[in-house]
């Protein structure tokens, strides 16, 4: 049912476990199937240093989530954001039909990071503004 590398990123997925402090925290979830993903985010600069993930759900949701955050190492946000479900299938050498969503989620779960990132910023440059 899956691929290689789909197996070799579930068995071994090196980018799981969270960033302490993080910078941006994005949790999306699928009720349907239950897969809950986490992404943490490290940023300077508007670029992320790192990614971590935690994800609880199937062997697609877990191997699109650790890839999903090799994908966005090194890119500024708004080349993050870029990232779509369809590279994340395509970089996995492919998902059954019915595991898609899992792409979509961690698209989804950068978005909400970078969302979250962006917020904290924002929050910030007001506290500042008013000192």
């Amino acid at each position: 049912m899956y691929n290689k590398t789909v197996m070799k990123r579930f068995e071994e997925a090196k980018n799981a476990g969270m960033i302490k402090g993080a910078d941006g925290v994005g949790q999306v979830g699928n009720a349907r199937c239950g897969d809950i993903m986490r992404i943490y985010l490290k940023i300077e600069n508007e670029k992320i240093i790192d990614a971590k993930f935690k994800t609880f759900g199937c062997v697609s949701a877990i191997a699109s989530t650790d890839i999903a955050c090799d994908m966005i190492k090194g890119k500024t946000l708004d080349e993050a954001l870029k990232v779509s479900n369809k590279d994340v299938v395509d970089a996995l050498g492919g998902l059954p039909d019915i595991k898609i969503h899992c792409s979509v989620l961690a698209q989804e779960a950068i978005a909400e990071a970078v969302k979250d990132y962006r917020k904290k910023q924002a929050k910030l440059a007001k506290t500042a503004s008013k000192k």
